[in-house]
């Protein structure tokens, strides 16, 4: 009787094995629009969408079938007369590899992670032609819109980010000096 149990349990967790690569497959559609700076369409521009799968190319508009993987995927477009735009597509998390690891365990997820079947990327992307240090995100994606890039900051931006330390710190009497209680600040 053991055994049979034994066989069982061994049948249904090869079966849940690879529960994203089921669910998910390792492709994922994503379409690709290009604009000009001052968000006219701009059509006809080629992009090559690069990752550790290897390179798909889409003409603008349009949508292409990516290899998901766990790897960001790099972009690039180009169109005589226009300048290049080019960002990075952030690789995410699907949640199917949570289940897989609750209910199939390790291997399923062992499985996911190397055919890339437990990541996504954003479904849709809109790149800005002269815009080099595009960001996009899948926690920025909204159904029916294309994920907008999360521009890095600039050096100023960062400037502004960090508090400033000032040079001089004001002295606040609180270091007792011999003989003396040290002073508490009141509001």
């Amino acid at each position: 009787m053991r055994l049979i149990i034994y066989a069982a349990l061994v049948a249904v967790s090869l079966q849940l094995v690879g529960c994203a690569s089921v669910s998910n497959g390792t492709t994922g559609s994503m379409r690709v629009e290009t604009v000009s700076a001052a968000g006219q369409a701009v059509e006809g521009a080629t992009c090559n969408l690069t990752n550790d799968s290897g390179t798909v190319s889409v003409t603008t508009p349009g949508s292409v079938l990516v290899h998901r993987s766990s790897s960001d995927l790099h972009v690039e477009c180009k169109k005589v007369g226009e300048p290049s735009a080019a960002g990075t597509v952030t690789s995410r998390v699907a949640g199917s590899l949570f289940g897989n690891i609750l209910i199939g365990g390790g291997i399923g997820a062992i499985v996911d992670h190397s055919n890339g079947s437990a990541y996504n990327y954003p479904e849709w992307i809109r790149l800005v032609m002269g815009d080099s240090e595009a960001v996009f995100d899948r926690k920025d994606f909204v159904a029916g819109a294309p994920t907008l890039s999360r521009k890095p900051p600039t050096g100023a931006e960062r400037k502004e980010a960090v508090a400033p330390v000032p040079a001089e710190v004001p002295a606040i009497n609180s270091v007792p000096t011999e003989g003396k209680k040290a002073a508490t600040p009141t509001s």
